[in-house]
């Protein structure tokens, strides 16, 4: 791996290569977005008001992971599956924990507007990333990544290599009027996980739990190094912009590292500073940003036509949500009194951001959807 791959991978390339998007967007050079400092007021007090709606407390914001989405509806659904693993070394439950978070994770990309999942038992219904969540949870639970019929909790590199896009497909209850985007990247990208190298995907608890604290930096580093064969693009999660050039992401895999922090924690390790990771460049917090007013497209195109990934426009959104992102964080700090030891910017992500983005998208479009649409194959946002 050359020096500039190595520095691609790192938290610090994320930021910098998007405040060099932010200043090229802040001069007026770019041919798709304004900026506009009342607007980016108005996400602030969006994500305040979703906020102090959802944490009166904000002492007892939680991280911003896949846990949360495990907890759709008011069910613990891990407490409840713990008692069948009492017995078992507080480590085995970690790999466990991460076995499930990492699957779970790389199944989570865009749903699409017209899935949904129906729960047994509960017989709730849920979509989106909410959706997601429970019904790969449900698989994990049921033994579908297990090699194992005895030992069903647990993923197993041998069972994902042999899945099929019909087993997720099954998993997620899609149907003809039940559709779901990306199926075939989705499927594609468990199986590559299942021949990473790793015998099960919560192997990364022993690369990383090397010492009593770790570094969230370490996560993301640890997640990167051993998953980076399964994504389509050799450089993963990282875009050419015409005139900056190279600019990382890595969504997914931070979103991933994010979620792996309470097993770890749960094990008895100390996670330290989580502000090094950055804000998640998907479209709820970039949809934030556009229908705050924050982002003023100068084109009509941006939000009438569908864009690939590596478009300069949508490059260019990510870029300026993560920059963006860092900026609402200290807005929301100084408005609730708190520091960013006790307001990291995981907690705002899961306070308001991400849920403010999804309250101006419901109020603006029917269904919800982003103000910029995105062509997704399951392996991106």
């Amino acid at each position: 791996m050359t020096d500039s791959v190595a520095w691609l991978r790192t938290p610090a390339a994320i930021r910098t290569r998007a405040e060099q998007v932010l200043k090229y967007v802040e001069d007026g050079r770019s041919s798709w977005f304004a900026l506009d400092a009342a607007g980016l007021e108005a996400a602030v007090q969006a994500t305040l008001a979703v906020t102090r709606q959802r944490f009166p407390d904000p002492s007892k914001i939680p991280f911003h992971s896949r846990w949360r989405h495990f907890e759709s509806g008011g069910h613990d659904r891990w407490a409840a599956l713990a008692k069948t693993l009492k017995g078992l070394p507080k480590e085995e439950i970690a790999r466990r924990r991460m076995d499930l978070a990492v699957v779970s994770v790389l199944l989570d990309a865009g749903a699409g507007p017209d899935w949904s999942y129906r729960e047994p038992g509960t017989g709730e219904t849920y979509a989106r990333s909410e959706g997601l969540g429970v019904a790969s949870f449900h698989m994990f639970a049921n033994g579908a990544f297990s090699a194992d019929p005895k030992d069903p909790a647990r993923v197993d590199a041998a069972r994902l290599a042999a899945l099929t896009p019909t087993d997720i497909a099954m998993g997620f209850q899609v149907k003809a009027h039940n559709p779901l985007l990306g199926l075939e990247g989705r499927t594609g990208l468990l199986r590559k996980l299942g021949v990473v190298g790793l015998v099960r995907p919560g192997g990364l608890f022993d690369i990383i739990a090397t010492g009593g604290e770790v570094k969230a930096a370490s996560i993301l580093a640890a997640v990167l190094e051993n998953l980076s064969p399964i994504w389509p693009s050799p450089m993963g999660d990282v875009w050419k912009h015409p005139v900056i050039g190279l600019v990382p992401f890595h969504k997914l895999s931070q979103w991933m590292s994010y979620s792996l922090v309470e097993p770890l924690e749960g094990a008895g390790l100390k996670v330290v500073e989580l502000d090094a990771l950055t804000g998640l460049p998907e479209y709820r917090n970039g949809g934030l940003l556009v229908d705050s007013g924050a982002l003023r497209p100068k084109q009509k195109a941006l939000l009438e036509k569908t864009f690939a990934p590596g478009d300069e426009p949508i490059v260019e959104w990510r870029a300026l949500t993560v920059a963006l992102l860092d900026r609402i964080a200290e807005h929301v700090r100084l408005h609730l009194g708190m520091d960013a030891q006790h307001l990291p910017l995981v907690k705002v992500l899961e306070a308001g951001t991400w849920f403010a983005g999804r309250k101006l998208a419901a109020e603006r479009r029917p269904g919800g959807g982003p103000p910029i649409a995105v062509a997704s194959d399951g392996t991106v946002f």
